[in-house]
């Protein structure tokens, strides 16, 4: 497998997504694509597949330490599948901040820069988005 093309071709894959996000939030391919399971099924199968096809990190390994932590990803298959992990995560929070942004009536002109914040800097986009929308009368809860 080659690793590098495996790379480039994740991270092309939500670059779709993303476009209709900021271009055509309400249209009607951009529900079917973005807002469906396919995307984060296919790249939760890559990110499985890469995950536990290679377990990365050796004896160090570990979860409750930052030197444990930098041995998990001690091989390019482990780091990709990380990356992935991150793909997959924020394309999921831009499309709920699309939903909640539209079902709040939230300007589209605020939204945009709190979602390609989201897409470069993940939670630093969302802490935006829900700080723009709780200063616009969106309230704190996320149950609601």
């Amino acid at each position: 497998m080659d690793l590098d093309l495996l790379f480039e071709v994740a991270n092309v894959s939500t670059l779709p997504a993303w476009l209709l996000l900021l271009v055509a939030p309400r249209w009607a391919g951009t529900r079917r694509l973005v807002h469906s399971i396919l995307m984060p099924l296919l790249l939760a199968a890559a990110y499985a597949l890469l995950l536990f096809s290679d377990m990365g990190g050796g004896g160090e390994a570990s979860m409750f330490s930052l030197r444990g932590v930098m041995a998990i990803f001690d091989k390019p298959q482990t780091t990709i599948a990380a990356w992935i992990h991150y793909l997959v995560f924020v394309l999921f929070v831009g499309a709920w901040i699309v939903r909640d942004a539209e079902r709040r009536g939230q300007s589209r002109l605020l939204v945009i820069p709190c979602l390609l914040g989201t897409w470069f800097f993940g939670p630093v986009g969302l802490g935006a988005y829900l700080l723009v929308r709780a200063l616009r009368g969106g309230g704190t809860s996320l149950v609601e």
